[in-house]
């Protein structure tokens, strides 16, 4: 299932909405990408699947940091 590893971020449940107004449902699937992150604290890598915006984050302040956040330990 596509989820993210630490965000537990799933695929949303809309609806598409055509020019007379009549609405369908739908779903909003997120962006999984397998990612295979270097830990400099551990000194080893790690696999995880994460959203792009997990990884954008990552990028800002750090795995560790960012696992924090949401109370997951690596």
């Amino acid at each position: 299932m596509a989820k993210s590893a630490i965000t537990g971020r799933r695929k949303m449940l809309g609806q598409n909405v055509s020019h007379s107004n009549i609405k369908t449902k739908r779903w909003h699937n997120v962006n999984i990408q397998t990612r295979r992150l270097w830990v400099p604290e551990l000194g080893r890598f790690v696999s995880l699947k994460l959203t792009t915006r997990d990884i954008r984050t990552i990028d800002k302040v750090g795995l560790l940091n960012y696992a924090k956040r949401y109370g997951i330990a690596l």
